[in-house]
């Protein structure tokens, strides 16, 4: 699979994914941990059979180091779904997530002593600002009530859930580099990655099975619907999770198909332009308003991205007269 079908394919899975886990969220709003946990059990099952062919496969890469990945990867997805249960809206969780280019720049720069150019500096810019601006106005949508009327014991709560996002905005930008270094030593191996990630992380959602059985219970008790195709009935907030995961699947199998092909900080922009777009998406699939500025924001992303990818360069370049070329 080569990049440019990747990229599609992370659009595609985790745009629509982003969509049942907010009908999953809207019914049941802190249902964050049995979501991660079917999530995870459906991955690590496939790769058990496929990848691992049942245990029989060694590793390429040493398991040592999968924990150490595993250990970030778990940490970001757990902590991202429970914020979800400190009051946290879906745009204001994706403002903290949509800083993550940001985030991989700086460590990048820290960690493996990066130098980028300064088109590179100004189109990170230009995108993060856009995508903050975009969520920060749906944010405003969403709060119905001056912060000053909100209780303390309210405050509280936000503020607990903006400290995990922000932690797990480091970790997960940690993490990219961590896989780039990787890479680069042990040769590409997206699908064991995948696998090993989902896997070994299992045996930590026993921390929160009473909360994951509680859901499984009003999951259980939710409208009866009929699966299209199928023809058989099930409750519906099972149907959605069943999507969910598998949506989740394909996004998230690209995204590790895409990590072998790119740069950390490449594979950022493409899962924060995902982002974008899952947040497009759902203003206007639940007919959320689409304001001016959301146009001004749309407008900023899209000129950092053409600028990240050198096509306003390209296109400058081939609209240059020929003289001027020869002259260079």
């Amino acid at each position: 699979m080569g990049p440019g079908v990747a990229i599609a394919l992370v659009f595609v899975g985790c745009c629509s994914n982003v969509v049942f886990l907010e009908l999953l969220v809207r019914e049941f709003p802190g249902c964050g941990n049995i979501v991660t946990f079917a999530q995870f059990l459906f991955i690590a099952l496939e790769g058990f059979f496929f990848e691992a062919r049942l245990g029989r496969k060694k590793a390429a890469i040493p398991v040592s180091n999968y924990f150490i990945m595993v250990i970030m990867f778990f940490t970001v997805s757990v902590i991202n779904n429970s914020a979800l249960n400190y009051s946290i809206a879906m745009p204001l969780h994706m403002i903290f997530r949509s800083g993550s280019l940001i985030a991989n720049m700086i460590l990048g720069i820290i960690i493996l002593k990066k130098r980028y150019s300064r088109s590179k500096y100004l189109s990170i810019a230009l995108v993060s600002a856009g995508i903050f601006l975009c969520t920060f106005m749906s944010a405003k949508q969403v709060v119905t009530v001056p912060m000053f009327v909100l209780s303390c014991v309210s405050m509280v709560c936000v503020c607990s859930g903006i400290a995990m996002l922000t932690f797990a905005l480091l970790v997960s930008a940690r993490m990219g580099i961590f896989q780039e270094v990787l890479y680069k030593e042990y040769g590409k191996h997206p699908k064991e990655a995948l696998f090993y990630n989902h896997c070994l992380p299992l045996p930590g959602f026993l921390l929160f099975s009473k909360d994951i059985y509680n859901h499984t219970v009003l999951f259980s008790q939710s409208t009866p619907s009929e699966v299209p195709v199928l023809g058989i009935t099930m409750p519906i907030m099972w149907i959605y999770l069943l999507v969910n995961v598998i949506t989740q699947y394909v996004c998230i199998r690209s995204v590790f198909i895409l990590t072998t092909e790119c740069t950390s900080l490449t594979v950022t922009l493409v899962v924060t332009l995902r982002k974008f777009f899952s947040l497009i998406f759902s203003i206007i699939y639940f007919q959320n308003p689409f304001t001016v500025w959301h146009w001004v924001g749309t407008a900023v992303v899209f000129l950092g991205t053409l600028l990240y990818t050198e096509v306003l360069s390209s296109v400058c370049a081939a609209l240059r007269p020929p003289q001027a070329k020869k002259t260079e």
